[in-house]
């Protein structure tokens, strides 16, 4: 029972970090591209401008995740961490650019909502769940389970 409260616990701040890192990403790549109304410096180029915005919205998740997500687990920052955080978030990018360029290049969609909902909000939710469980796994990994967890 402790350890599914301790999951549950860390799920839910997981979403809130996600949460924080979806309104910084969604912010940064709708000025990128669309501006205040008349376009944005990159609005001939979403898929660079949607690489800028991850970036930034993944140093949120990263000091996030590190200090309140995971932040019962007791493991060092490394430099083996900081480049596995940087390679599965860059598999966790290529989802996101994915869809969005589905979205842009096969279906022909390129508006404000279109960008939001495929890039922004399908890209991120399946980012997001790749994220929690390859951080759980990897990058935050727990040293005894039981004691970390219910601590």
């Amino acid at each position: 029972m402790h350890v599914l409260i301790a999951h549950l616990r860390r799920g839910a701040a997981f979403l809130v970090i996600g949460g924080l890192a979806f309104i910084v990403d969604a912010a940064s790549y709708n000025l990128l591209v669309f501006g205040t109304g008349e376009g944005g410096p990159l609005a001939e180029l979403p898929l660079p401008a949607k690489v800028i915005a991850i970036a930034i919205a993944s140093i949120v998740t990263f000091i996030g995740n590190r200090l309140w997500t995971f932040g019962s687990r007791k493991t060092p920052t490394t430099v083996r961490q900081i480049l596995l955080f940087i390679v599965l978030n860059l598999i966790a990018m290529g989802l996101q650019l994915a869809c969005l360029g589905f979205s842009r290049y096969v279906l022909g969609l390129d508006g404000i909502v279109a960008d939001n909902v495929s890039g922004t909000l399908i890209g991120q939710a399946l980012a997001t769940i790749f994220r929690y469980f390859t951080y759980d796994r990897w990058i935050f990994p727990a040293r005894d389970e039981t004691s970390s967890d219910e601590a």
